[in-house]
């Protein structure tokens, strides 16, 4: 498998791509991603470098966003200004699913935060996620802190809060990285 940095011509497909991901966290009772993604978000991450794709042939099997930038209001002053990417939209497609993709995608954001001079591999996570946040605890991540105000809409509690970090380190991914 191959990862290449998405094109602004695969808008429709990591749209397409985050939906059946939200289909598939609601049949499992969870109400992450059940807003939809704005398009123009998507296609700035994209013309950022931002956004990575994950090719099996000429499937999509995952994506990952990895970003020097965090949202804001997550991180400390002082953790912002250790050198360090951010993950956002791991999605593995449920063709690929039960394989440990993720893990591998993970395992090659922290490779590629290695090689970039980063520290760290930090992301934040839906803060009633708790079988995702487990899942990260498994693959390296140290649980920093639960943010749970200032984020949402009409300053109720931030939805995505859960944080967790991994030091940055080189990693045998095993991808053909097309993104360096």
């Amino acid at each position: 498998m191959n990862i290449t940095p998405a094109r602004p011509g695969d808008v429709a497909t990591l749209i397409a791509f985050r939906e059946e991901a939200a289909a598939w966290l609601s049949r499992l009772g969870s109400d992450q991603w059940q807003r939809p993604y704005p398009t123009e978000r998507l296609a700035a991450a994209i013309e950022a470098g931002s956004v990575f794709m994950v090719m099996d042939g000429d499937v999509t099997a995952a994506t990952i966003t990895l970003s020097p930038e965090a949202e804001e209001g997550l991180w400390t002053d002082e953790e912002l200004a250790e050198p360090s990417l951010f993950v956002t939209k791991l999605t593995v497609g449920r063709t690929h699913s039960g394989q440990d993709l993720g893990g591998q995608v993970l395992n090659w954001a922290c490779d590629r935060t290695y090689r970039g001079g980063g520290e760290w591999l930090r992301l934040d996570a839906w803060t009633t996620n708790e079988p995702l946040q487990r899942y990260y605890l498994l693959h390296g991540f140290e649980h920093v802190r639960t943010v749970r105000e200032g984020g949402a809409v009409n300053g109720g509690p931030r939805v995505s809060g859960w944080l967790a970090q991994r030091p940055a380190a080189p990693t045998d991914h095993g991808f053909l990285d097309v993104a360096v």
